[in-house]
């Protein structure tokens, strides 16, 4: 008789890759502080927040790209004018696969992470799904070399 070991799921969670703190800018802050902002903090989006913290939108590198090719003065010109509004997000306890679904499904490479009343925590970026995959095919490869396969 083969005896055959149950499987177990790794239960993963957006709060378990999210980056944190998440970095956040308000409705009028000015273009140029944004990208001032990405470059320093070497991030490719920044959450915009309303006067109670919660999201309203976020500003990507895209965006800036964008204002750029239309000769958008980044000094004058705001958030609220190149933000994506209400982005999708994601709860901190939402299964990771289903945080990369969304992002492939809506075409996305940063997620917000908010808590219950709608302010972020936290955000996911396609790195950070890449540095879970590449963490897990690690220990696999760990795995299988100790098992001598």
């Amino acid at each position: 008789m083969i005896l055959l070991r149950k499987r177990r799921a790794i239960p993963l969670r957006a709060e378990d890759i999210m980056s944190q703190p998440p970095v956040t800018v308000t409705m009028d802050t000015s273009l140029r502080k944004i990208s001032e902002i990405m470059i320093d903090k070497r991030i490719g989006s920044v959450l915009v927040v309303d006067e109670e913290g919660k999201l309203r939108g976020i500003v990507t590198e895209r965006d800036i790209v964008f204002a750029c090719s239309q000769g958008w003065n980044a000094d004058e010109r705001k958030a609220w004018e190149v933000m994506t509004e209400n982005p999708i997000s994601v709860k901190r306890d939402e299964n990771i696969l289903e945080v990369i679904r969304k992002m492939r499904d809506v075409n996305v490479r940063h997620i917000p992470v908010v808590d219950e009343e709608g302010k972020p925590v936290g955000v996911i970026s396609s790195r950070d799904v890449l540095d879970i995959i590449l963490t897990i095919m690690g220990l696999a490869s760990a795995i299988k070399e100790a098992a001598g396969l």
